[in-house]
């Protein structure tokens, strides 16, 4: 694995978010299940020796967001160029990377190339471009003779600029000393009053400094500004992560209709069908199968289980080696041992059941008083019966029976049989008499 580097990435997250129209700050907006920011962070970390992070006034859910990392506040958010120079006081000695935190699907190699391209001693900066299928709004980079000579907004391109379909995707990197000179130097002679980062290009030639474009996936460079741009950088990058399982292994029948976190772990030979949902801290062994329309969150499916369909494991449900959670079943902080089985209509909450234990259809656990959670233990190789209720706390013996239809308050020994049920009483011909009195046959 390779090590970070000595050069240090300053993250630009001082953003607002206006076309999100979210009370959420825009960097703190999810993609793969993980705040943008922290996908960013995560791949910089990996190859930068150190990152700061600028934020606006009042964003102390990204500053949180962000540690241990150090924040810089914008207080006036004046562009990109003046967001850059907050952070002046870290650009240290090694080179500077400007990142964007609404860029989060960057990969590792790209901003290692970035730097590598920076290394080679001719050009004093480097900057990532890209080709999206459609180049419209973006600032055009124009090169001669290998070396970009400048970056042209859309809207002052010529229509020969305008045809160029390499694009700006605003990350750059320089040594921190010549960064700062240029970044101080950035007018704010523009529409919008603003000091914008992309001027450092046209400063560093106008000093007779070379700047090199290392060109990047558009899936990676996508900007997200907008509900729309978040749904597309979602789709990209669920297809990144389907690739990726399914070449270690994994089968999905009808891969675009599984929806993965960035964390989630799957391990080769299993198989998972059409419509799953991973949430975040999901971990599958080995062989287990995976069926349709289940949801699975922070929860462990151990080798050979079989989960689903239409089946629900919540935060804290472990599924060891062989057992089986079937239809409309849902498992909250519940762990089913070895062979364990609850198929059909039943929630376990707060619940440990041993090796072999079959759950019966429709049975619940009782674990909520209305002030707190209490467990339900069931012993190795006991028969729950269908549509059994069990008020926790409670526990059921190894080998124990639970008849049908019973409500179970009080511990079961090993052995046992339990019935916690009404007598049934029948009143032989009750039925016609009833139909009579009703005017009925």
């Amino acid at each position: 694995m390779s090590r970070p580097s000595t050069a240090h990435a300053v993250i630009l997250a001082a953003g607002l978010g206006t076309r999100m129209k979210s009370s959420l700050p825009k960097c703190l907006h999810p993609v793969g299940g993980r705040p943008m920011l922290l996908h960013l962070i995560d791949t910089a970390s990996r190859v930068f020796g150190g990152i700061t992070v600028v934020v606006g006034p009042d964003m102390e859910q990204v500053v949180n967001a962000a540690a241990p990392h150090r924040c810089v506040v914008q207080h006036d958010r004046l562009g990109t160029a003046h967001a850059a120079l907050q952070a002046a006081a870290d650009f240290g000695d090694g080179d500077v990377a400007i990142l964007y935190a609404d860029n989060p699907l960057i990969t590792e190699a790209s901003l290692r190339a970035l730097l590598d391209r920076r290394a080679r001693g001719d050009v004093a900066m480097a900057m990532l471009a890209m080709r999206p299928p459609q180049a419209g709004k973006y600032g055009r980079v124009i090169e001669s003779g290998g070396y970009v000579d400048r970056i042209v907004e859309a809207a002052d391109a010529s229509e020969a600029e305008l045809a160029v379909g390499l694009c700006n995707a605003g990350v750059m990197c320089a040594p921190g000393h010549a960064f700062l000179g240029w970044l101080r130097a950035v007018k704010n002679d523009n529409s919008k009053g603003e000091y914008y980062l992309t001027d450092v290009v046209a400063l560093a030639n106008a000093a007779g400094l070379k700047v090199a474009s290392v060109e990047a996936p558009f899936a990676e460079l996508r900007g997200i500004n907008s509900r729309v741009e978040l749904a597309e950088a979602e789709a990209a990058l669920q297809t990144r992560l389907r690739v990726a399982l399914m070449e270690s292994g994994v089968t999905m029948v009808a891969p675009e209709t599984v929806f993965l976190s960035v964390d989630t772990s799957i391990e080769p030979d299993v198989v998972v069908g059409p419509n799953v949902v991973f949430g975040p801290g999901v971990r599958v062994a080995r062989g287990a199968e995976i069926r349709a329309f289940s949801h699975l969150e922070g929860c462990t499916v151990g080798p050979g289980a079989i989960v689903g369909p239409f089946a629900r494991l919540r935060l804290g449900a472990i599924l060891e080696e062989g057992s089986h959670v079937g239809n409309f079943v849902e498992l909250k902080a519940t762990r089913l041992a070895a062979g364990a089985k609850a198929n059909h209509l039943t929630y376990l909450g707060d619940c440990d059941i041993g090796a072999g234990s079959n759950i019966g259809a429709g049975t619940i656990t009782c674990n909520y008083d209305g002030v707190h959670k209490h467990r339900t233990t069931i012993g190795e190789n006991c028969f729950i019966g269908s549509d059994s209720v069990l008020v926790a706390p409670v526990s059921i013996g190894d080998g124990a029976f639970v008849a049908a239809g019973s409500v179970i308050t009080e511990d079961v020994a090993p052995d046992a049989l339990a019935l916690g049920r009404a007598r049934q009483t029948v009143k032989a011909g009750r039925a016609a008499a009833m139909r009579a009195a009703k005017g009925r046959t």
